[in-house]
This record gives C-alpha cells, structure tokens and sequence, in this order.
C-alpha cells in the first residue's frame, strides 16, 4: 500500500490542504492520505488555537468523501507534554507492504536539516516536495518528489483573523462548509 503522512497544525483546516492531499494521491499513485494535526512541534513555539480534539475533527470533516483521505490522531499530544517527532510517527507507520511518502512543503523541507534524524526521515519515506511562492524548492531525486504549487493561495492565519470579522465561518470561501459549521458550532477562532 502507497501511504502519504500530511501533517500540519490544520488550524482550521483548509481547502488547499484538501487540494493538496488529493493532487499528491491523483500524482503519485496514493492509496491513502494520512492527515495528522500535529501535537507538540519542536521546531515550532506559538500554540495552536483551537484545541487538538477540534483539529482533528475538523480534519476529518475537510477529508468528507474521498476514501484515499483519512485523518488520524498518530501525532497526538503527548500526555508528558514531550514532543512529537516525524521521524517517530514514520517508525511506527513502517511495515513491509508500505511504501511511506511524507507531503511537505518546500519551505518546511528546506528545514529538514534541523528536525529530528534528518538522515533517517529519508531514507524511512519518499518526500512530496510541495512548491511554495518564495520558498525554494529542492532536486528532486529518487526519494524527493515536486507537486507543483496549486493555484490556491490559503492561509490558516487569515482564516482566523477572517472569522472575528464575519458573522460566520461560512462567509469564509476558503472553507470547505463542514469545517465552517463546526467552527461556528463550537464558537472557534472568536477571541
């Protein structure tokens, strides 16, 4: 099986998160999408504001009827509060029958230097590069892969910042509608 780890802070989840898990498995052949919100990042110090139960949910939510997509809690909080490292998740993803691929962007990838077994994370999976504006992109090799930037240029941030404007989530075009009435259900990104 041709299974891809997509993490990221999914806070909220978006449409071009959707657009680029279903680009990766249309490219490359994926047979599921591993969509993880990420618990503790080490290499990251703001903290995410919705909590990781309503990330996951909304995760979930954005992942609607695609089969091949899947939302899973695998870098869930650690109760110790330690963090969460990549390198780990893929370990315990490996099997034999798995062909593991990790989706990232460019800008993330060119910090892989700085993440936990660099060396290993390489040689565990096969990389999709995803191209960002102004951030460069690496060769790509046997083992690092490039999707093309998708003409969807979404930000988390603005998404929030969008909702102490509106009235509702929904009025965010940059949602999917389920992951907007969950927002608004649950009164998130209002503070």
């Amino acid at each position: 099986m041709r299974t891809a780890l997509y993490g990221g802070s999914f806070d909220p989840p978006h449409r071009a998160h959707r657009a680029v898990a279903q680009a990766a498995a249309d490219a490359f052949a994926l047979d599921r999408v591993l969509l993880a919100p990420t618990g503790r990042q080490p290499l990251k110090s703001k903290a995410h504001q919705a909590t990781f139960a309503d990330r996951l949910a909304m995760t979930s939510l954005l992942c609607g009827e695609d089969p091949r997509l899947e939302a899973t809690d695998l870098d869930a909080p650690h109760p110790d509060g330690t963090p969460n490292y990549t390198i780990d998740l893929l370990r315990s993803l490996h099997t034999a029958e798995d062909q593991l691929f990790v989706i990232v962007g460019a800008d993330s990838f060119s910090e892989l230097h700085r993440w936990k077994d660099p060396e290993a994370l390489l040689q565990i999976a096969e990389w999709i590069v995803v191209s960002r504006p102004g951030a460069p992109s690496p060769q790509p090799t046997e083992r690092i892969h490039l999707l093309d930037t998708l003409s969807l240029e979404i930000s988390a941030t603005r998404i929030r910042a969008q909702n102490h404007t509106t009235q509702t989530a929904t009025q965010i075009g940059d949602l999917t509608p389920e992951v907007a009435a969950y927002i608004d259900q649950h009164h998130l990104y209002r503070e």
